[in-house]
Formats: structure tokens, C-alpha cells, sequence
């Protein structure tokens, strides 16, 4: 009884293994069938590029050079402006005005708009032919009388306007400014398309935040509280452009 008990078992278990074998066997040939095979028609997969494979867009050893590039410019910049050496200094002096110099926000808003038809996100909608019929003009940013002229400071304008006045922007643009300046107080810096800059100062509030994209018209801030008069208000105005400022009534009459 225990024999043929014992022997029952062993076929049991000798079919089990048959029937795993085959189930082996039937999974391998599955995975060799190919998709064209399985599917009946060409597939079309993007997994092109295999560990061993190079990606046309990736060079390690481009990449490896131009960190190397990298490094060694940071280490000579270094080297630059902790050498006190005098005949270094124009050198020291270039790498400054590249890092101070604003970057041109504004007109590369422009160039991207003439370029591809469609403006981003900070730029106006409005159409390539009416920039181009309508000349540049400068809007009036508040009314009223200037108190001291361009031929004072060499820069800027002050001007008398109402009490608590609200400045407006005089051309749309970029502002790349928004905070206190010395002998200016709460000032704003527009930057335009042309590379122009027109700044607004001596301001009691700020209305707008830097890199926001302002349109002709739109409040920047309101002029400050006169100390002589507090039934008047007065801001400082000034048009940059280049590294030069120029005489603000030359393009807008206050009075």
C-alpha cells in the first residue's frame, strides 16, 4: 500500500515537471516573437538609443570640455581681482561693465515677436503692423510744472505735480527696477524696447514689481508728498539711453 502510495507521488510530481518545462518553453518562444510578428505590421518604437549607443545630442567629451573651459574662467577671474597689479585693471574694468550692464529685456521681447509672429508672455498684443506706422511717442507720466531742470543735476527732471498724483509710465517696456536708490528714494526703472529707460523717482508709493511688463499709461507709483506744500506732490523723471541721459523735454512737454 505504501509502495504504490509512494509511486502515485512520484508521477504526480514527474507531471508537474512536465507541465513546467513546457510552460518554460511556450514563454521563450513568446518573447522571441517580435512585435512586427505579434501585431502583424511594423511598429514603430522610440527607444533608439541603447546604453552603448551615443546620443547625437550629448557629447561627454564636449561636456567635459566646456566644464573644464568653465572652471578655468572662474579661476582666472579670480586671479584677476585678487592680483592688485596695475596693469590688470583695464582688464578688471571690462569685467565689471559685462556684469553690471543690464540685460536687455525689452528688446529681446521685440526681436522674438518680429522673429516668430507670436509675443511671450510679458509683451503687449500689439500688432507688428501698427508698431510699425506709429512713431515712437512718450506719454505724459503726471501734469504739472518742473521745478528743476535737466541743465541742475545733468540727469533728470523734478516736477510739481497734484498731491498724491498718480505716475504713469510714458512707453511700455519691462521694469528692470523697483526699489529705493540713493538721492532718489522709492524709484522705478522701465526699460523699453529700444534700449531707452525712463525712471521714475521721488515716489511716496510703488505700484508695480520688478521684470513686470507695464503698458503705456499704466500707474508705476504716486509722486511724493512736497515738503513745502502739502497740497503738492513731487517726482523726479529721467530718460537714459545708452549710458547717457538726455533731456526729458526734448520729447515731453509738462507744461
Amino acid at each position: 500500500m505504501k509502495r504504490r502510495a509512494r509511486d502515485i507521488r512520484k508521477r504526480v510530481e514527474k507531471r508537474r515537471k512536465e507541465r513546467r518545462h513546457r510552460y518554460g518553453e511556450m514563454q521563450q518562444e513568446l518573447w522571441a516573437i517580435t512585435d512586427e510578428q505579434r501585431y502583424g505590421q511594423p511598429v514603430v518604437t522610440y527607444d533608439r538609443y541603447t546604453f552603448e549607443e551615443k546620443h547625437p545630442l550629448f557629447r561627454k567629451e564636449t561636456f567635459i570640455l566646456k566644464m573644464l573651459f568653465s572652471a578655468c574662467l572662474v579661476l582666472a577671474t579670480a586671479i584677476l581681482f585678487k592680483n592688485p597689479s596695475g596693469s590688470l585693471e583695464p582688464a578688471r574694468q571690462f569685467v565689471k561693465d559685462a556684469m553690471e550692464k543690464e540685460f536687455q529685456f525689452a528688446a529681446v521681447s521685440k526681436w522674438y515677436e518680429k522673429q516668430f509672429g507670436e509675443p511671450l508672455a510679458f509683451i503687449s498684443t500689439e500688432t507688428e503692423n501698427q508698431t510699425k506706422t506709429t512713431p515712437k511717442q512718450y506719454a505724459l507720466p503726471a501734469s504739472g510744472r518742473v521745478l528743476e531742470n535737466f541743465q541742475k543735476n545733468g540727469q533728470g527732471v523734478m516736477v510739481e505735480t497734484a498731491s498724491n498724483a498718480k505716475v504713469e509710465a510714458v512707453n511700455e517696456g519691462i521694469v528692470v527696477f523697483a526699489g529705493t536708490k540713493e538721492k532718489l528714494g522709492k524709484t522705478v526703472i522701465i526699460q523699453h524696447a529700444d534700449g531707452s529707460e525712463s525712471w521714475y523717482g521721488n515716489l511716496g508709493t510703488i505700484a508695480v514689481k520688478l521684470y513686470d511688463f507695464v503698458e503705456t499709461g499704466k500707474e508705476v507709483g504716486t509722486a511724493m508728498t512736497s515738503s513745502h506744500d502739502q497740497t503738492k506732490s513731487v517726482f523726479y523723471f529721467a530718460i537714459k539711453q545708452g549710458d547717457h541721459f538726455i533731456d526729458p523735454i526734448q520729447v515731453i512737454s509738462f507744461e
